[in-house]
């Protein structure tokens, strides 16, 4: 069953008196429980495609589906509110409220109480190994705590969907392989479609079950990693 239906999507930019189109009419379906990774270069549109499923930057042309739920519909001029989509978004920087705990960054704008047990504060934090983090300052985090900490703020959520930009870009080979394993077994714990994007071809390999390839805003191949990157 399709649980992500995205049509005719459309983003562009103005540079100056150039238009720059981040994305060309890109038509894709994510089925559900899927982990999809998506790979290309810089500038290939893999941010946009994430902002806009995200709701946090409009496309010129698009039909949006979240399973049964209707998120853009530019032909209609309608767009769901951020807020509405339940969606978990780790972005490329850390995100973290340096002047709250580490408890009270991952409880920030929420009353710890998932209407869902699979995102309950306990099983997230234990699962994620932060439980011992909590009471820790921000900025005495390690980078890998960090990303963690940013990971477990998305899933407490209780996110239908989430979304993974590059989280992995500034840690040395060791600490990604260890995120690397615990993001696929969150995928298969949590059992929620996962997006994430990257231009490292290996961790495509490592974690996904599917990779999209971008290139110039287009998509322009998807598969089976290890053929597809082939």
């Amino acid at each position: 069953m399709s649980i992500i239906s995205l049509r005719n999507l459309t983003k562009t930019y103005q540079m100056g008196d150039s238009t720059v189109h981040a994305l060309r009419s890109v038509s894709l379906d994510v089925e559900q429980g899927e982990f999809v990774t998506i790979i290309g270069p810089s500038g290939s549109g893999k941010t946009s495609l994430l902002e806009v499923i995200a709701g946090l930057r409009r496309p010129e042309t698009a039909r949006i589906c979240l399973d049964d739920q209707l998120f853009d519909d530019t032909v209609r001029g309608y767009s769901l509110p951020v807020r509405l989509r339940k969606i978990g978004y780790v972005p490329q920087d850390d995100s973290l409220f340096p002047h709250l705990s580490v408890r009270q960054n991952l409880l920030y704008g929420t009353d710890g109480k998932s209407k869902r047990d699979t995102f309950s504060f306990d099983r997230v934090t234990s699962f994620l190994q932060i439980t011992s983090l909590l009471g820790r300052n921000v900025g005495s985090l390690s980078r890998g705590e960090n990303q963690r900490i940013v990971i477990a703020r998305a899933l407490l959520s209780a996110p239908r969907l989430l979304l993974l930009d590059e989280p992995l870009t500034a840690l040395h080979a060791s600490l990604k392989t260890t995120i690397l394993r615990q993001l696929r077994s969150l995928h298969h714990e949590f059992g929620i479609p996962m997006l994430y994007v990257t231009h490292d071809p290996a961790e495509a390999t490592e974690i996904c079950q599917e990779v999209l390839i971008l290139e110039c805003g287009r998509l322009i191949s998807r598969g089976n990693p290890l053929e597809v990157l082939s």
